[in-house]
């Protein structure tokens, strides 16, 4: 079986399976070590190989700075490890939406997300491999939202008159018969003046008659 990465996707049964591990303490008097010790203890126990461990100390949940767990996704990105071990699910989020966004992300990829206290929340179980599909569910019905604001905005600019997308261009045809004055080629004006070929290239086919009328 291949992940989203398209490399053969390892399962937790499998000798060495190589997990991270990742640990958050909100401030600098609390000590990461007894969350890793906890994260350690089950890893040895099911023969995993803690492939690297992560940690984001004196970072509150809300913070939006963690750097570590930013590492820890780049690294996941990569196929450093097949699965991520933290103490509770909470761990990984700083609200619910970016708890379910990372989550989502790491599942989509094939790691599995496995907290230690928390084995219900567990994606290498039956009941969380439920959680996985409900992860899911969650992260598309957040995407269609987000489509259907930015659709109906877009309905209001127009509606308003509101021009959508890029600012129109406005072609100087008085520089253009200055450049041209000058003995610059028509392909020299487009570079110099920053248009696009085609739209000096439409102007200099218009008649002469037209041009002051078709731009400015």
């Amino acid at each position: 079986m291949r992940n989203g990465n398209g490399r053969t996707r390892l399962v937790p049964t499998d000798p060495g399976f190589p997990v991270a591990l990742y640990a958050r303490v909100s401030t600098t008097q609390q000590d990461p070590e007894v969350q890793l010790r906890e994260l350690r203890a089950p890893a040895a126990a099911r023969g995993w190989t803690i492939s690297k461990e992560y940690v984001d100390a004196g970072i509150s949940g809300a913070s939006t700075s963690r750097p570590e767990l930013s590492r820890m996704l780049a690294d996941a990105h990569r196929g450093y490890f097949a699965g991520v071990l933290v103490w509770r699910l909470d761990r990984l989020g700083r609200s619910l939406r970016h708890l379910v966004t990372v989550v989502e992300d790491l599942l989509a990829r094939g790691i599995e997300v496995i907290p230690a206290t928390e084995p219900h929340m567990d994606s290498t179980t039956p009941t969380g491999r439920l959680l996985r599909n409900i992860f899911a569910s969650v992260a598309e019905y957040e995407r269609e939202m987000i489509r259907e604001r930015v659709t109906a905005g877009l309905r209001k600019a127009k509606a308003s008159g509101k021009h959508i997308g890029r600012p129109k261009a406005v072609l100087n045809r008085v520089q253009i018969e200055q450049l041209r004055g000058e003995g610059l080629s028509w392909r020299a004006i487009s570079r110099r003046m920053n248009f696009p070929k085609s739209t000096v290239y439409r102007y200099r086919r218009l008649p002469q008659d037209s041009r002051a009328t078709a731009f400015r």
